[in-house]
């Protein structure tokens, strides 16, 4: 589902998995939401703001792409439902700061502007 609220960007609403690589490591997200210029991914603990890492999207043809992100906010929700069953949202909202791209070795960082224009 596309939809736009106050943002400038078109948002794409779809939940998927991405693997996030930070100086310390690789773990796992949920990405849930993209626009063209950053995401939020929930994750068991987010990165400190300010913080650079790389988020790689994998299709289910095999296929990956990973961008150069830095962390803009933090969230971290402790709710309870209706049916009286508690919950807990964690993640970070991040903006694009480039893209990988691998025409020949090395993998290169192109600039998000680039790529979308």
């Amino acid at each position: 589902m596309l939809e736009t609220d106050r943002r400038r960007h078109l948002r794409f609403d779809k939940v998927f998995p991405v693997y996030i690589s930070t100086a310390d490591g690789m773990s796992r997200g949920i990405c849930r939401n993209i626009s063209a210029t950053g995401m939020f991914v929930e994750t068991r603990e987010p990165a400190p703001l300010g913080g650079r890492l790389k988020v790689t999207f994998c299709g289910e043809d095999g296929t990956e792409m990973t961008c150069l992100c830095e962390v803009r906010y933090q969230v971290a929700l402790s709710y309870g439902g209706k049916d009286g069953r508690e919950g807990n949202t964690r993640g970070m909202g991040l903006r694009i700061v480039a893209y990988e791209v691998k025409e020949d070795a090395p993998l290169l960082l192109i600039d998000r502007e680039r790529v979308l224009h």
